[in-house]
């Protein structure tokens, strides 16, 4: 039987392989547009509109600017070490939950096998807890949003992620019971379409805000979007291959170890 702390340990290992992973999709492709954010800013195009680091995704960008009384942490050290450090961490973060909810899930998720699990968790988390959140309230680049509204901005997002997640918990538990009623197949169907009904609802109630400038150049917000999901999907992606290999291994170790001590004890 898998342990969950075996897949607790595996879920933390593939979780430092896709945090790597991710790290240079970021620094390879969404680099270029946080640069190219920072310049448009640099170049006080928006200082009278008093737009400010606003998004969750441009926290680490922060300390880039600053007064000559304050410590100013390069670009290229974000760029860089700074980056590495915040894909590596979530993705350890990631692996580690992913590989706790594959170990409760083994078993009770009809017939997906030792590889099949993870990856619908995977799979599964990133759409309740990323992209759905992301097609509701996108990312901005620095140079965009207003200084004032971060906590208000920021409330609603985690609103909008604890709602996908509990109404996403919801629709798989329900799945699950009603397979044995309509089978596997309608059942997850009308589970997936009642998630998408409840979160275009929820998402029609919450707030919404736009305060991207008018005169912010369109190519740079679609390259930073676009940046930040691929590396969202190389996160999870990852994750979920990786801690599936994993798992099967893991597995089929087990079963080898079973059936020796079967012969030893015959």
């Amino acid at each position: 039987m898998t342990a969950a702390r075996d897949l607790l340990v595996r879920g933390l290992l593939a979780g430092l392989l896709a945090g790597v992973a991710a790290f240079f999709v970021a620094y390879a492709v969404g680099e270029p547009s946080v640069s190219a954010a920072i310049a448009v800013e640099e170049s006080g195009g928006h200082a009278a509109d008093g737009h400010t680091h606003g998004s969750a995704d441009e926290h680490a960008e922060a300390g880039a600017e600053g007064s000559d009384h304050e410590t100013v942490v390069p670009r290229s050290l974000q760029s860089t070490a700074g980056l590495a450090t915040a894909t590596v961490v979530a993705g350890v973060t990631l692996g580690g939950l992913i590989g706790a909810v594959s170990a409760l899930g083994l078993g009770r998720l009809g017939r997906l096998g030792a590889r099949g699990v993870p990856l619908l968790v995977a799979g599964l988390g990133f759409v309740a807890t990323y992209l759905v959140p992301f097609l509701v309230y996108p990312p901005n680049p620095p140079a965009v949003g207003q200084g004032d509204t971060i906590g208000y901005r920021t409330a609603l997002y985690f609103i909008l992620v604890a709602a996908s997640l509990i109404v996403g918990v919801v629709a798989v538990v329900l799945a699950r019971r009603l397979a044995a009623r309509w089978g596997s197949w309608y059942a997850v169907l009308a589970c997936a379409a009642g998630y998408a009904v409840v979160m275009l609802v929820v998402a029609g109630l919450m707030p919404g805000y736009d305060e991207v400038p008018a005169d912010f150049p369109a190519t740079v917000l679609y390259d930073f979007r676009r940046a930040s999901l691929l590396t969202q999907i190389t996160l999870w992606g990852v994750i979920g291959l990786a801690l599936a290999e994993l798992t099967h291994r893991l597995t089929v170790r087990g079963r080898r170890s079973d059936r020796s001590a079967e012969l030893v004890g015959a």
